[in-house]
């Protein structure tokens, strides 16, 4: 299967919090987008692994994702090494993404960082001939996607474009609604985490709503490139009512 958009996020619920509402605008637009989980999050202090899979299903149901996989990838050890770099080698060379997210590469959680790492130096990597992987025995062909944009989780950046969001943004809260074990239940036992507060949700409104305003809409989601992106301003002036 050949996907026009792969995005690979550190744990499950990754990206329906950072870009879940682009993820919901292009699906709806018929663009072929997978999500690749690098770990389960078995680390996290609520729910479980399996749990957590379930959650992820039915995330990707609403977002009407084409894939979702999880690497299994040790969770909290999401650092540089040959096995986890051949391994999202080789996902990139399969998928053949016309471009890829990864998570931004400052962050609060470590994980985010290894994760944008590994996901800058495999895109790299996937275009040179030389380095040589095999997908059930057959010799992959050297891919390169064209670009690499990095999402928003705890830490901002000034973005370098922002995606209106306003039509999708009750899916993506939907599908971060998803994860019921995650944010905030007060019939819960588990333990409180960072992201199980109750304003926790609020924040994430308030982000989208804050970048939204930046480009004049009700919500938004903010992205960076480390490149110079090329701007349609014939295409801009053209939709402008």
């Amino acid at each position: 299967m050949s996907l026009d958009t792969l995005i690979f996020a550190a744990h499950p619920d990754d990206a329906e919090l950072s870009m879940g509402g682009t993820v919901a605008k292009l699906t709806g637009n018929g663009i072929k987008v997978g999500i690749i989980d690098v770990s389960g999050g078995e680390l996290g202090s609520r729910g479980s692994l399996e749990i957590r899979k379930k959650e992820a299903n039915e995330a990707s149901k609403i977002l009407q994702v084409s894939l979702r996989e999880n690497l299994g990838f040790k969770d909290g050890s999401l650092k540089f090494n040959d096995e986890y770099l051949k391994k999202i080698i080789i996902c990139i060379r399969e998928y053949q993404p016309k471009i890829i997210f990864a998570p931004y590469f400052n962050d609060r959680h470590p994980d985010h960082i290894g994760t944008s790492q590994l996901v800058k130096e495999a895109m790299f990597a996937s275009g040179l001939s030389k380095v040589i992987t095999e997908d059930n025995g057959n010799v992959q062909q050297h891919y390169r996607p064209k670009k690499l944009f990095y999402y928003m989780q705890t830490y901002e950046f000034k973005p370098s474009f922002i995606v209106d969001i306003t039509e999708t943004f009750k899916t993506k809260m939907d599908a971060i609604r998803a994860y019921s074990t995650q944010f905030h239940n007060p019939q819960s036992s588990e333990p409180d985490t960072f992201i199980s507060q109750p304003k926790f949700l609020n924040f994430i409104d308030a982000r989208a709503k804050y970048f939204g305003f930046k480009i004049d809409k009700d919500y938004g989601e903010a992205f960076f490139c480390e490149e110079e992106i090329e701007y349609d301003l014939t295409t801009f002036l053209k939709n402008i009512k």
